[in-house]
Formats: C-alpha cells, sequence, structure tokens
C-alpha cells in the first residue's frame, strides 16, 4: 500500500517558530500571496512530494520532498540585508532537521520591483516520522 507522508505542518511550524522568535513584526504564511499586505513576509510550501525506496533491500516506502521557501522585504533601506537574515535563520533550521539546501537565489518581484525577495529551496527523504537529509 503507497502511504503519503506529509511532514508539511511539522515543516512549517519549526521554521514559523524560529523565524517568530527571531523577527518580532515577521509575517508569515503556508500558501503564496501574489503580493504580501505585511512585511518582511515569508512564504513556506511544500512544493513537491515523490515516492522513492531507500534501498533494493528496504521494504519501507519514502517520500522525496522538497520545501520553497520566498522571502519578501520591501524596506526603503536594507532590504537585501533583511531577506538575507531570515534566509540565514530559515537556512539554520532547515538544516538542523536534515533538509539539504538546492538553492538560494534573488527573485525580480515582477509585481512590485520596490520589494526584495530571496527563494531558499531544500529537500530531503522522509518516512512520515524521521527526516533524512538525501
Amino acid at each position: 500500500m503507497t502511504e503519503m507522508h506529509d511532514i508539511e505542518n511539522e515543516v512549517y511550524t519549526r521554521v514559523a517558530d524560529t523565524l517568530r522568535a527571531a523577527f518580532a513584526d515577521i509575517n508569515l504564511s503556508g500558501t503564496y500571496i501574489k503580493t504580501p499586505s505585511v512585511f518582511p513576509h515569508v512564504c513556506i510550501t511544500q512544493q513537491d512530494s515523490f515516492i522513492v525506496k531507500r534501498l533494493w533491500t528496504d521494504t519501507k516506502e519514502y517520500d522525496d520532498v522538497m520545501f520553497e521557501i520566498s522571502i519578501y522585504s520591501n524596506k526603503s533601506s536594507g532590504k537585501k540585508s533583511e531577506c538575507k537574515a531570515i534566509a540565514r535563520e530559515v537556512n539554520r533550521v532547515m538544516t538542523a532537521m536534515n533538509f539539504r539546501r538546492l538553492s538560494l537565489v534573488p527573485v525580480p518581484n515582477l509585481e512590485d520591483a520596490s520589494i526584495f525577495r530571496i527563494v531558499a529551496r531544500y529537500a530531503a527523504i522522509t518516512d512520515g516520522k524521521n527526516i533524512y537529509r538525501r
């Protein structure tokens, strides 16, 4: 029987709790918002999940998961620095959970060029209880 191992709520909660402790006025979302109204804003979403078998001799199924974390700032001065500071905290908590960072890139915010945006992607394998670095 194929079972989906959903860890999205656990990952969201760990990242959100860390960011709320580090940045008092941070705004968080678990779904994409085209134009955030409160800044800094962080969107934490699971972007991919597919079944893999870790070892040929292992009968257990695992999910290969990928999370995307978008960080936005609209400060008139220091928005890039603010995004990078938030990205450092995100990276710290994600790597502590055994995720591997796939990318961390600035992305032009086409809706409003005055908003700076960084997108980070992380991947891991899970059995639903444990998260393994892949």
